[in-house]
């Protein structure tokens, strides 16, 4: 086939295409407009480049529509070719996103947008959503507001960010109502909430389920409650390795409870053994520890509505 007739497939047929045929969905809790999770059982893969390109988040296999293909059938190119071909026109269901798309729109420093954001102040509506949809006591929602690491996003939103090891905003996880994803040019190192110097080094996948775990321990102190949001950069690794390098540190897998939680476990497992520091997995009984401290939360609320409903105890007559 002639090289131009690669190209062609190359444009003409998306990594979405290729999954949807071999049976995977996307996952739209987890998706964002630029980066969408397809799942089919255990298997995950992330599409992006707007379709153009895949990884795997549980490997370090990624590429092109073709290397897809391959990865998925074990095929040799030119099958992979073939295999191509046969989904030229064919356009996978996508989800309908919440928001447009911003990428015509002139994007401002990090920095200076960081900046152009309000901090959180007690009743605005990003405090509503993190209390309220969110289950987040006020104590570490002020506990985060302190350290400088919430700023109040469009539509209720909440932005969390993600600093290095100076504590220079390095970009920022986006959680809202309606949305999810993460800032327009930035990277994702560690979100970190807690004890700057702590030594029981507590690692989730997203900075709700980092203050969610801070919440349901009451801030446990000398502990560091971190998020990768939900990727695993080079960049993170070599935050995460820093970390597990000071002295008596413990290094706490606290990520989900499902494949992609359990491989982000056994990769903090290995840095810990690597750096010589202790190493736990905490596991959430729910999928996350946000859902986790909504169930906690709800059922605290029942029981003291069961408690006002009960009749007060009488005393027994005298005499």
């Amino acid at each position: 086939m002639e090289t131009s007739e690669v190209e062609y497939l190359k444009e003409r047929v998306t990594c979405g295409a290729v999954l949807e045929k071999a049976g995977f969905a996307v996952d739209v809790k987890e998706s964002t407009r630029r980066a969408v999770k397809y799942r089919r059982g255990d298997d995950i893969i992330i599409v992006i480049h707007d379709g153009k390109g895949w990884f795997d988040p549980l490997s370090d296999a990624k590429g092109d529509v073709f290397s897809l293909i391959r990865h998925l059938d074990g095929d040799s190119f030119t099958d992979a070719l073939a295999t191509a071909a046969e989904l030229v026109g064919f356009t996978p269901l996508e989800p309908a996103w919440t928001r447009h798309a911003r990428e015509h729109e002139p994007v401002a420093s990090l920095s200076e947008r960081w900046r152009a954001r309000r901090t959180l102040w007690s009743g605005s509506a990003t405090w509503r959503y993190l209390r309220d949809e969110r289950a987040l006591p006020e104590m570490v929602i002020r506990a985060a507001i302190q350290q400088d690491r919430l700023r109040e996003g469009p539509r209720g939103s909440v932005w969390a960010a993600h600093v290095d090891d100076a504590g220079v905003v390095t970009g920022w996880e986006e959680r809202g109502p309606e949305w999810r994803g993460f800032s327009t040019g930035g990277s994702k190192v560690l979100f970190r909430l807690g004890a700057p110097e702590g030594v029981r080094l507590c690692v989730t996948e997203a900075a709700i389920d980092a203050m969610s775990l801070a919440a349901m321990e009451g801030l446990r102190e000398g502990s560091l409650y971190l998020s990768t949001g939900g990727g695993w950069s080079p960049v993170t690794e070599a935050a995460v390795r820093a970390l597990a390098m000071r002295p008596g540190a413990q290094l706490i897998a606290a990520t989900d409870a499902n494949v992609q939680g359990e491989a982000f476990a056994t990769r903090l497992r290995v840095i810990a053994e690597e750096a010589g520091c202790d190493w736990l997995r905490l596991r959430p009984p729910a999928e996350d520890w946000n859902e986790v401290l909504k169930v906690k939360v709800k059922e605290e609320r029942e029981r003291r509505v069961e408690r006002r409903g009960l009749p007060h105890a009488r005393r027994p007559r005298q005499g």
